[in-house]
């Protein structure tokens, strides 16, 4: 079952623009379909390829790198007798799948794309990995694409609901309201994305099913088993801390503040002990990090602190069987409780990760903001998420809180917009009801964080 994916066209865009002086490097988690959409790319828009798969390229294969690179003509001969595909200069492309398993060919680049005859695509996970590049000039050819699970909106096209995004997106546009029963829809929807997430393997067996939860958790907690797997071979000293912080995301969102507190973690941890883990999991994909901004302002990223983090898994569904027990979930309580909207704490942790994963997919970097009062003794501000228009000339920041329940108190962020009310571009409060604007703060339902 192949799915539409937005980013062929971005694949579309690069063979267009570079003429094959760039290769394409795609890096994304593993398991999120970096393989499949390359594949059908190159199938569709090239006379022929060669899909070079490095996690099972046999041996002479790989050799044809080390002894044949500075005679492209057998280099190329060589491969087209291998893999039985006839190469055409300018309409042929060349496919090294996992690149980071022989970095070797990643190397070879460089002579590739000078030499000019075919395309190439490079996939990879884990591949900007210090160990992984090790030993090796890494290739100036090379343009980078980060690729994610399937966003809302693909997710709607799988499950044949195309025409409810341009509706969805007419109203943020207008803010007004959908039709009731189409934000019920809307919101159905947006719960089984939730809860069965965007990883193509999960949503398969979810249709496959007929839409069974269940198949689709098998497949999750196989991937699950295939990232802490991944995690086990890291060489470094910090591969015990990864691990740990793998293990506790689900414990870290569960709580109110929802940032990590090294303290908690082992007895007087401290931040710049787990610089390395999280660069592994922001860098892996198998996570999306949120760091404070103390003073939002141009360049978020300049007043960013590292000794404040949030740590969110890169696919909801896959937090959601990361989080609950196989049981919970196979004998349905938990869909029940979150179809009812009566899972409280733990609910509102899947509905911040999503809105994060939702984010990152429309390209932003994930920073909150917190302000404590000494005279309260407690955060008397907590923003969510903040976002930035990027502008040079006219920069914006977007304040956004996210609310899993229809009843909530919007006074934190009433006190940011005061606070830094020349910096404000627009107010955002993301919520389970529909569309209304209340104190100059438009409340929006979670599936159309697609829009922002």
């Amino acid at each position: 079952m192949l799915f539409e994916r937005k980013i062929y066209s971005k694949f579309l865009a690069w063979k267009n623009e570079t003429k094959g002086k760039k290769v394409l490097l795609v890096e994304g988690a593993r398991r999120i379909g970096k393989s499949t959409v390359v594949e059908e790319f190159a199938r569709n828009e090239y006379k022929s390829y060669i899909f070079i798969d490095f996690a099972r390229a046999s041996d002479d294969v790989k050799s044809y790198f080390h002894l044949h690179l500075n005679d492209l003509d057998t280099f190329f001969m060589l491969l087209s007798v291998n893999y039985g595909v006839q190469l055409y200069p300018r309409e042929s492309i060349i496919i090294f799948d996992e690149v980071q398993l022989y970095p070797k060919a990643r190397e070879a680049i460089k002579y590739l794309v000078a030499d000019g005859r075919y395309d190439y695509i490079e996939t990879g996970s884990l591949i900007s990995i210090r160990e992984n590049v090790q030993g090796i000039v890494i290739p100036s050819e090379e343009r980078k694409i980060k690729m994610y699970p399937l966003d809302f909106e693909e997710f709607c096209w799988a499950l044949d609901e195309r025409p409810l995004i341009p509706y969805i997106k007419t109203c943020f546009e207008k803010k007004e309201s959908l039709e009731r029963n189409l934000h019920n829809k809307a919101m159905l929807l947006f719960k089984q994305y939730m809860l069965v997430g965007g990883m193509p393997m999960a949503v398969v067996a979810f249709l496959e099913g007929h839409k069974d939860f269940g198949a689709a958790d098998l497949e999750k907690r196989d991937i699950l088993a295939l990232y802490r797997n991944d995690i086990m071979k890291i060489h470094a000293q910090y591969r015990a801390k990864v691990l740990a912080i793998f293990d506790q995301i689900p414990g870290l969102l569960s709580r109110h503040e929802k940032r990590v507190v090294f303290n908690r973690i082992v007895e007087g941890s401290k931040a710049e002990q787990y610089e390395e883990t999280f660069f592994w999991l922001s860098d892996s994909m198998l996570a999306n990090e949120c760091r404070k901004a103390n003073d939002p302002n141009v360049g978020l990223s300049l007043t960013e602190t590292d000794a404040c983090i949030k740590c969110y898994l890169g696919d909801t569904g896959l937090l959601v069987s990361h989080a609950f027990d196989e049981n919970e979930l196979l004998e349905d309580e938990v869909y029940k409780q979150i179809f009812a909207g009566k899972l409280g704490l733990n609910e509102g942790m899947l509905y911040e990760n999503v809105i994060a994963q939702m984010l990152v997919a429309n390209g932003h970097r994930l920073f909150f903001y917190t302000q404590y009062n000494d005279k309260k003794r407690r955060n008397d501000i907590e923003i969510d998420f903040i976002i930035s228009n990027n502008s040079k000339t006219k920069y914006k920041i977007f304040p956004i809180e996210v609310k899993s329940s229809p009843q909530y108190s919007n006074a934190s962020l009433i006190r940011f917009k005061e606070k830094y009310k020349s910096r404000i571009g627009g107010s955002y409060i993301i919520h389970p009801r529909n569309v209304m604007e209340k104190d100059d703060i438009l409340c929006i339902p979670p599936y159309m964080t697609i829009c922002l």
